[in-house]
């Protein structure tokens, strides 16, 4: 009986301390996230990672400020999603409209907007501005001279040149409202409008949209107050002043959404455009806007790929990976080599976008995914 339960309590022993040296799965992204709230680079984070169609995981971290009382993360919130309106809203609609015969890449914007060709900018096609070479200025501080979006966009379609077409990549906030404006001038109807007719509907998207109804505003992280700025949108506005001078629909900023929905258009891009059996990009499409255009500039399609060196998408993804960020703290990264999409939203503005912290975190996240998924093999 003795020699029993000595052997007994020897595999109980075994079998715990086993089971205290594995680690859960992905725990090296809980670290880094986790650091991250504590070293202050942002209150609130949500992660995704999918992979073969399958979520592996999806969390939510810290609260919506760092105020002891402040709401608790959890993976229904919705964040101002910044400059991923760029590819997650405006490039899809260009890739819609060019599935469907309405507009060509090689296009002059004037062909859509005559008056955008004064003072050399005639040439200026919609693939200059999707790879951000068109030569426009990165962006102006329009809000502080302009009342309206039309006064926004006629001081654009009088201005000069900063580098001659398709010479220099210059990334510009300019080139998508150009854009955003284009895809109007197309469809007939305003931004955020034919966005939800072709995506937001057809995908059963409930947490995309610009201008968030107040109903929803408990599910917002709070952005930077900028009390400086004109222009007071009751809370929680979006952060970016030119898509507020705007009225909240602009082509490079406005667009709030959730994990859970980004992960739907991720799983879009990555099945060929066929989502829930719904057919809603060509394969071809897909793959065109998705690659690098040349070794000048790590621009495709509206998208951005991965760099050698210092990439927000770490040094593990492939170096097909394409995404994109958010200046509020935001970012996508699709890896197609490993069907592979990490989503990873933050409200690092607040309380200051003067907080530039998350540029590390960004990097270390995406490694520690690779690293977690290279532990489950």
């Amino acid at each position: 009986m003795h020699q029993w339960l000595i052997c007994f309590f020897s595999i109980a022993f075994f079998v715990a301390s086993a089971g205290a040296r594995e680690k859960p799965p992905f725990e090296k992204v809980r670290k880094v996230i986790l650091t991250a709230i504590k070293d202050g680079a942002f209150p609130s984070a949500v992660v995704a990672i999918m992979k073969d169609d399958h979520v592996l995981f999806h969390d939510a971290f810290g609260s919506f400020t760092y105020d002891k009382h402040s709401t608790k993360t959890d993976t229904n919130a919705i964040y101002d999603m910044a400059s991923l309106t760029k590819v997650l809203a405006t490039t899809m609609c260009v890739m819609k409209l060019y599935d469907d015969g309405k507009l060509r890449l090689e296009d002059s914007l004037t062909k859509f907007i005559p008056e955008f060709g004064k003072r050399g900018k005639a040439g200026i096609t919609i693939k200059n501005l999707l790879l951000h070479n068109s030569g426009l200025v990165a962006f102006q501080q329009y809000e502080k001279f302009c009342d309206n979006r039309a006064q926004m966009l006629a001081h654009i379609f009088n201005d000069t040149l900063r580098a001659p077409i398709g010479d220099t990549t210059i990334y510009s906030d300019v080139n998508f409202i150009l854009l955003g404006e284009l895809i109007e001038r197309i469809s007939g109807k305003a931004l955020d409008q034919f966005y939800k007719e072709a995506f937001v509907d057809p995908l059963g998207l409930k947490s995309t949209m610009f201008n968030p109804p107040e109903s929803l505003y408990v599910r917002i992280p709070p952005v930077e107050a900028d009390l400086l700025w004109r222009f007071q949108w009751k809370r929680p506005r979006v952060h970016d002043p030119r898509a507020a001078l705007a009225e909240g629909v602009a082509g490079h900023a406005g667009l709030f959404s959730s994990s859970s929905d980004i992960l739907v258009l991720a799983r879009l891009m990555l099945n060929g455009g066929i989502v829930n059996g719904k057919r809603m990009i060509k394969p071809q499409t897909i793959a065109l806007f998705t690659q690098r255009d040349s070794e000048k500039s790590t621009r495709a399609l509206g998208w951005d790929t991965r760099s050698a060196k210092e990439s927000s998408a770490g040094e593990l993804l492939s170096m097909r990976s394409f995404g994109h960020t958010g200046y509020t703290g935001t970012s996508i990264w699709i890896d197609p080599n490993r069907s592979l999409a990490v989503v990873f939203l933050t409200n690092r503005v607040y309380p200051t976008s003067a907080n530039i912290k998350i540029r590390k975190v960004r990097q270390l996240l995406h490694n520690a995914v690779i690293e977690s998924l290279n532990e489950l093999k």
